[in-house]
């Protein structure tokens, strides 16, 4: 019986996957390129409030701005460097920083002002070309044009299972992608219908495959352990592309968005980022101290707490960063001031460093991506400044 594949995987995408955004759901691209470094990217969508999740306690004027959301060491946030506190949702990742495997850096944003929608800034973030709205969709993201730029950079295969894709990763240049969108749950008899569907198709056959069992996988320890347990499994999946072929890999974890209740909605994203960076730790192996993890959000929140215990939409941001090929232990960049004068907008942390260039640096040092190709191709119109050697 000769079966029409386009039908067959519609069939399951109305069974097995769902094109609704869903806060727990995610989505993962992945590229090969002919080095062993190697660059994670995990966009924190739904802006996160790095101010919490690294806490500047230092400046007094966190805790007259923030009276209930309480930072600090006092509070159980855990020291860094006697201005700066972890979260104690981020305390897994404390071995990380005193190994010089972790960092980070506030007041970083892109040149996306003022609006603070989420769509608009994750579109900005992820196509890495400055303010340009709306974003021309022909020119993809910046990591597909590192991958233009890059000689011999090739896709490690194809994925056919799911329904969205990373922008980050979109355009011109191969490259992989797997997007669930829910658990994939297909009777055995459906499993086998579709290895007989694939089987002479060299192409979609592992891949397919491939797709089954990680779905499978991360399904069932959602559903077991929550989301906590699904990134950690995003992770895992991570280190192990990227032990083979793959040397660039992106994935998203989304919310983040704490205009309420932020120290429950805050410490469950965080909780899931710590695991998906051990994950990739652990699954990476040796491969680890050459490993470079940068986690971006499209925009800060405000610095002064709103009336129902969260923030709303602001400006300056938090990157944070780990992995061994990482000069950690420190904080990057210039700390704005949290005083009056010193916000921007008389309400948001004053951006002082584009997150385009700690990106920029990091390609330059682990791919030798040159510098003018970084300002013109790949970040066109950034000037990168000052190199913040943030890797080792």
């Amino acid at each position: 019986m000769n079966l029409d594949r386009r039908l067959f995987l519609k069939g399951a995408a109305l069974i097995g996957c769902s094109a609704a955004a869903h806060p727990f759901m995610t989505s993962m691209t992945f590229a090969a390129l002919p080095t062993n470094n190697r660059l994670v990217v995990i966009i924190l969508r739904g802006a996160m409030d790095g101010l919490d999740a690294i806490q500047p306690y230092g400046d007094p004027m966190l805790a007259k701005l923030r009276r209930d959301l309480s930072a600090g060491p006092a509070a159980g946030a855990l020291d860094l460097d006697g201005f700066y506190a972890l979260h104690p949702n981020l305390a897994p990742l404390l071995p990380l920083w005193k190994s010089g495997e972790l960092a980070f850096a506030h007041a970083v944003s892109t040149p996306y002002r003022d609006k603070r929608s989420h769509f608009d800034g994750q579109d900005l973030l992820e196509a890495g070309t400055g303010n340009d709205l709306p974003v021309d969709r022909r020119i993809g993201g910046w990591l597909n044009r590192l991958l233009q730029a890059t000689p011999g950079a090739t896709a490690e295969t194809a994925y056919a299972v799911g329904m969205d894709q990373l922008k980050i990763l979109s355009g011109s240049a191969a490259h992989l992608s797997w997007a669930p969108r829910a658990a994939l749950s297909l009777s055995p008899q459906a499993q086998m219908l579709l290895e007989h569907v694939y089987h002479d198709d060299a192409l979609f056959r592992t891949a397919a495959s491939d797709a089954i069992r990680i779905s499978g996988e991360t399904g069932q320890m959602a559903l077991e352990k929550g989301a906590t347990a699904e990134a950690s499994s995003l992770g895992a999946f991570a280190a192990s592309r990227l032990n083979a072929e793959a040397r660039v890999a992106a994935f998203s974890i989304a919310g983040w968005d704490s205009h309420a209740n932020q120290p429950q909605i805050l410490g469950r994203a965080l909780d899931r980022l710590a695991a998906a960076i051990l994950a990739l730790k652990q699954g990476l192996g040796p491969n680890w101290g050459r490993t470079t993890v940068l986690a971006m959000t499209e925009f800060g929140r405000t610095v002064r707490e709103n009336g129902s215990g969260g923030t709303d939409h602001g400006t300056g941001g938090t990157l944070i960063m780990a992995g061994g090929a990482l000069r950690g232990g420190r904080a990057y960049g210039r700390w704005p001031g949290l005083a009056e004068g010193q916000l921007y907008a008389d309400r948001d942390l004053m951006p002082t460093r584009d997150i385009r260039a700690y990106a920029g640096w990091a390609m330059r040092g682990l791919f030798n991506t040159p510098q003018d190709v970084l300002e013109r191709t790949i970040f066109p119109g950034l000037e990168l400044g000052e190199d913040p050697r943030i890797l080792g």
